[in-house]
């Protein structure tokens, strides 16, 4: 029997399409606008080819630095390279990705599955609230409509659309509902779900909306992802254990070694899956006053569970006039709660939201830590670009993915439905 194939649309760094690959879905094809994103699923296209054909151990050779990115790309045939289309999805580029997906396809691969959904910072409320038009006429909070076309144009059989709980808020809700007018033009049906990470075995409190579409002339029977339970479970200090003590500004891009053995989660949830490489186990260094305030903020977590509150710091501490919006801004990162705070992109910027708590080593988290937060295995490795920061575009890409243990439930789901 042939696999279900997918196009992912948005991909990212390929969080929900990792899920439906490991899952045994077949990736036709992946449309990402972020450069280093886009290298990030050529690598991860790459890793998998390898490991299809016994060859994984190049692919460990590129994680100690042994080889390069180009050196790693000579082996992968060219049209899995091709496979992902580095283009912004609108008006005026459609016609060029059809074209290459319509290359992919050959006239001889149907597309059983659309996934992806646009970015969430024209529907979240944090967005809206930075936006000074409150993302009025932002171009993107109408990219479901470019979605929606290529729905009519390779017709699958089902879509999976992932987004912020603000999708339901925004505009006041009129974007939902021309959405939902939109794709029963296009001859689909959508059922929207309110889920959390959590519920999926993901150490990490993430609450999103999934919309799973299907077409009129396909009856299927849609899982309750409103209360699913994967039934993994543990607390955050997992993602820590076994990783090599760290300060302000330590660490290696490639090939660093465990500090201990693995654990249950970490075992059931494949973040540490066979190959003995740490990669991006890098902290960003930090100021001596971002030092000390995270010192208090782990102190007081450590000792009465007690949050820092930015107006409780002393005032040479405090950078900020604003002390009421600034209340949250330093906050540790809890490891002996069951889950952490939610991983946005803004990470990029600062660490100060994601504060490492072990107060020896000081520090915020490293890219590795924050990518386990989102469940991706620890083989998994995110691209920098001739134009970006390896770790900043590291932590783009990590704040804006769909955690994968989310994605592989979503998509064991939409299996059983086919």
């Amino acid at each position: 029997m042939s696999k279900l194939t997918y196009i992912d649309l948005f991909a990212g760094a390929g969080g929900l399409s990792e899920g439906f690959k490991k899952s045994d879905f077949e990736p036709l094809a992946h449309v990402e606008i972020m450069e280093a994103a886009a290298f990030t699923l050529k690598t991860r296209a790459a890793y998998h080819h390898l490991k299809e054909n016994n060859l994984s151990s190049k692919y460990e050779s590129y994680l100690k630095d042994y080889i390069s990115r180009e050196e790693l790309y000579s082996d992968i045939p060219q049209e899995i390279l091709n496979s992902v289309i580095n283009e912004p999805i609108g008006k005026e580029t459609n016609d060029k990705i059809f074209k290459k997906i319509d290359h992919i396809l050959s006239g001889s691969k149907e597309v059983d599955l659309i996934i992806g959904g646009p970015p969430c910072q024209a529907y979240s409320v944090a967005g809206r609230a930075r936006s000074a038009t409150k993302m009025q006429g932002d171009p993107r909070n109408y990219l479901y409509v470019q979605y929606a076309e290529y729905l009519e144009r390779y017709q699958p059989k089902m879509f999976v659309f992932e987004n912020v709980l603000g999708l339901k808020s925004a505009g006041g809700g009129i974007y939902l509902k021309n959405m939902e007018k939109l794709f029963k033009k296009k001859g689909y049906s959508i059922h929207l779900f309110h889920v959390n990470a959590r519920q999926f075995g993901v150490l990490q409190n993430r609450r999103r909306i999934v919309i799973i579409g299907w077409k009129n002339d396909f009856i299927p029977n849609l899982p309750d992802l409103d209360n699913y339970d994967s039934g993994l479970k543990s607390n955050v200090e997992s993602i820590f254990s076994d990783l090599p003590f760290l300060n302000s500004g330590g660490g290696r891009n490639k090939f660093d070694r465990y500090a201990s053995s693995s654990n249950h989660y970490l075992k059931e949830s494949h973040i540490r899956n066979g190959i003995d490489i740490i990669t991006q186990h890098v902290s960003r260094p930090n100021t001596t006053q971002d030092l000390t305030i995270y010192r208090i903020a782990v102190d007081k977590w450590n000792s009465n569970q007690e949050r820092l509150k930015y107006s409780d710091l002393p005032s040479s501490l405090q950078s900020h006039k604003n002390l009421s919006s600034f209340g949250d801004r330093f906050k540790v990162v809890a490891e002996d709660l069951e889950y952490s705070q939610t991983v946005v992109a803004h990470i990029a910027k600062d660490g100060h939201y994601y504060i490492h708590p072990d107060i020896n080593q000081n520090r915020s988290l490293t890219v590795r830590e924050a990518a386990r937060l989102q469940s991706f295995a620890d083989d998994f490795y995110f691209e920098g670009s001739s134009n970006r920061g390896q770790r900043t575009a590291a932590f783009t890409q990590i704040g804006n993915a769909v955690p994968t243990l989310m994605a592989e439930n979503i998509a064991k789901q939409i299996k059983n439905i086919f």
